[in-house]
């Protein structure tokens, strides 16, 4: 006998099916998203790692994961109109990125894709003022670069050597690109001032010294040399074959390297004329559109340059009462400022490294690492001589993606004299700061199966920000140091700080008003009479070097100052009302908005701002 179904049956049958495909459709739509932003990611990725062959063997040890044969990889040479085609290309990436409903996807994947949509745009923003970056800065460009990432290009195999050379043999080619660009900088009317040309001609000229070259003791020969030998030792290389890679590698310094930076320097010498005086973004039409631009893609910081102003000042005020109260409080300082004294004991760079390490365990996070922090090493070296004047005092070496395990910190010896100075660095190179946070991140997304994605994705502002921000804190460990032998390099310390803080608010200050606001050399002479402090050529070479690197310091302390206001919005987030005023304090509240930072950076700050909500 044939059953039917009565009217409500039906209902409930055709309500159950419906909701099955609902969760169905839902689970489809969810899982199909996630798969294409995550294709889209990929793809991201190895566009951006292809590039440039020196960047992917710096990012990537093992390309084989990848599909990538780096032998075919070339480095980019710079095509006429190129810059206006940067632009486009650009909005092509955004345009597929937007197609994918960023709703349907996985609460972690909808945290890149808001990055990555912010990235892109403030990119493309900063991109569509053409001719307005500089390759070739006189303090951070190609000439002075190229030759530590030279010197430190990873030989672990035979492969990697010829890689190695190849690369040499493109420079020619290379500097081309990057000469005819300064062409058309020079025909829109935004070629550097004469003094910039002069610095990048002189730095050519010396980077590859004919002399050294000719006797055998350019540093790129000798570090190639050691880079063999390693490998000789280990018995992947025979002495004949390393003795032929050598006289391979000394002909292509002496017959293509070296003469395609007297060509770039020739290059140069025949644009100077074409540029301005030396001055700020703020002379040229559309510089302070620019500038604000800049500032956005480099800081991270959404805020207009009127908020950064109003920051900075407040803490430029701060810090300056509380320094002019703790001279009052203890007079004796002032002659300690006068003196330099050496409180702290003498260690070695690895000794001081150690010292952080074992310090920092209070305030912040363990390595998310089965293995623990043992493995992770760091090699001193120190900047070779001929490099020393275009150096910063240190820099910290980003290890491949695939092997955070192996870090190398540069110090450059003329810049640090003191122990102080040195132990601070040391902290915002390696442990808290750089070394340790690059690590930190690597291996938590190692361990959350985040897309390799967020590495290649630039947050000057955070990584900076934060390096600055643990520097600072630095001055408290070496105060706990040497509180028991020397009670009164707590006061002298905290001197330092401010004056450290202090010095930098002001230069970001004056990279706003030389930049945005126009401030000529005589403006910025103006304010320093005003306070009384520094000779007539030193305050040149401040303004030349902030003219010439716009947005370096706002890099660095609107990044720190940053930091701290987002530290000020987890205590709102995280505590009741009455509670906000002492967890800035409380080591708890400490070390989990360190691990926030850690885990959820490095990124732009309104990004970081939305995802405390999360947290």
């Amino acid at each position: 006998m044939k059953r039917t179904l009565t009217l409500k049956q039906w209902i409930a049958a055709l309500v159950l099916l419906l909701g099955f495909s609902a969760a169905t459709l839902f689970c489809y739509v969810q899982n199909h998203g996630d798969s294409r932003f995550e294709a889209f990611a990929e793809e991201f990725l190895l566009n951006e790692l292809q590039s440039n062959p020196i960047y992917f063997h710096y990012s990537i040890q093992n390309p084989d994961p990848y599909g990538i044969d780096e032998a075919t990889l070339a480095l980019p040479v710079y095509q006429a109109g190129e810059a206006a085609s940067t632009v486009y290309k650009l909005s092509q990436v955004t345009a597929g990125l937007r197609a994918i409903d960023s709703g349907t996807l996985t609460e972690s994947n909808q945290y890149l894709y808001q990055l990555l949509d912010s990235y892109l745009t403030a990119t493309a923003q900063a991109a569509s003022y053409l001719y307005f970056s500089e390759p070739l800065s006189p303090s951070s460009g190609t000439a002075s670069e190229l030759p530590v990432l030279l010197a430190e290009y990873r030989l672990d195999t035979v492969a990697d050597i010829k890689l190695y050379l190849s690369v040499l043999s493109q420079i020619p080619a290379y500097f081309e690109g990057l000469i005819l660009y300064e062409q058309e900088k020079a025909s829109a009317g935004l070629f550097m001032s004469d003094e910039s040309a002069d610095k990048v001609i002189e730095q050519c000229m010396k980077l590859m010294d004919a002399e050294a070259l000719q006797e055998g003791t350019h540093f790129l020969q000798i570090t190639f040399t050691q880079r063999l030998q390693a490998l000789v030792e280990q018995g992947m290389l025979s002495e004949d074959d390393a003795l032929a890679y050598q006289w391979e590698n000394d002909r292509l310094l002496t017959t293509v390297v070296a003469p395609a930076y007297d060509n770039l320097a020739d290059e140069m010498t025949l644009l100077k004329g074409s540029g301005k005086a030396i001055g700020g973004l703020a002379q040229y039409e559309g510089g302070k559109d620019y500038y604000q631009a800049l500032v956005r893609l480099q800081t991270g910081s959404g805020r207009d340059i009127g908020e950064i102003k109003q920051l900075l000042y407040q803490d430029l005020q701060f810090h300056y009462e509380s320094l002019v109260q703790l001279l009052r409080d203890d007079p004796s300082l002032q002659e300690l400022l006068t003196q330099t004294p050496a409180f702290l004991p003498e260690w070695t760079p690895e000794e001081i490294l150690s010292c952080l390490q074992t310090r920092m365990l209070q305030d912040y996070p363990a390595l998310p690492t089965a293995d623990g922090a043992d493995r992770i090493a760091c090699l001193i070296k120190y900047v070779d001589s001929s490099l020393e004047p275009y150096s910063a005092p240190a820099f910290y070496m980003t290890p491949p993606v695939d092997n955070v395990y192996e870090n190398t910190i540069y110090i450059n010896a003329m810049d640090l004299s003191d122990d102080l100075s040195l132990f601070t660095t040391l902290a915002h190179e390696g442990y808290p700061g750089h070394l340790y946070q690059t690590v930190y991140s690597q291996l938590y997304w190692e361990q959350t199966g985040v897309t390799p994605l967020r590495s290649v994705l630039y947050y000057g502002g955070f990584t900076e920000g934060w390096a600055m921000y643990v520097e600072l804190a630095s001055y408290d460990y070496a105060i706990e140091l040497v509180s028991d032998r020397h009670p009164e390099a707590a006061s002298y310390y905290q001197v330092c700080r401010l004056d450290r803080q202090i010095q930098l608010c002001l230069y970001s200050l004056l990279d706003i008003a030389i930049h945005y606001d126009g401030a000529s050399l005589e403006d910025v002479q103006k304010i320093f009479a005003s306070l009384g402090s520094l000779d007539d050529d030193s305050i040149r070479a401040i303004y030349k070097y902030i003219a010439e690197e716009p947005v370096n310091y706002l890099k660095y302390y609107l990044g720190y100052l940053e930091i701290m206001e987002l530290k000020k919005q987890a205590a709102n987030v995280w505590y009741e009302s009455d509670q906000t005023a002492s967890a800035c304090n409380d080591s708890e509240f400490v070390y989990r908005f360190h691990r926030f930072l850690l885990e959820n950076g490095p990124a732009d700050y309104e990004s970081l701002a939305l995802r405390l909500t999360c947290d």
